[in-house]
């Protein structure tokens, strides 16, 4: 009793099969996009708090910390980002997808690799 199922039922269950791990992806790529997104905004009511602190003279960070601070936080965040873009494109990889991401990921990199720069400068000066 070796039976094996009519071709159009083996396509018909690839196809729900497929669309399944495309909406898993596309919901963990928005699950990380929103990520980058909350890490941002965390960082930033850090550094508004941290900045406040400075102009009120209270405690003992200066502003070279809270933009320091900052920076770590939106270098992760851009981390995220790139994760999220990645996703989006395994699901989609067509030429066009392909180029937009290497383009992404080019600038985010390079973002990514001042802003590394700039914060090791700001930690051996302060």
């Amino acid at each position: 009793m070796n039976e094996t199922l009519p071709d159009t039922v083996t396509h018909t269950l690839f196809q729900r099969g497929e669309g399944l791990v495309i909406q898993g992806v596309e919901w963990l790529q928005l699950a990380v996009e929103t990520m980058g997104a909350l890490i941002i905004a965390f960082g930033v009511v850090v550094a508004v708090a941290g900045f406040i602190r400075v102009l009120l003279g209270h405690g003992t960070n200066d502003f070279f910390t809270v933009r320091l601070s900052l920076a770590r936080y939106l270098a992760l965040a851009l981390e995220f980002q790139l994760g999220a873009d990645i996703l989006a494109t395994a699901i989609s990889p067509g030429w066009e997808q392909i180029g937009q991401l290497g383009a992404i990921a080019v600038i985010r990199t390079a973002l990514n690799y001042f802003l590394m720069r700039e914060m090791m400068m700001e930690q051996t000066t302060a």
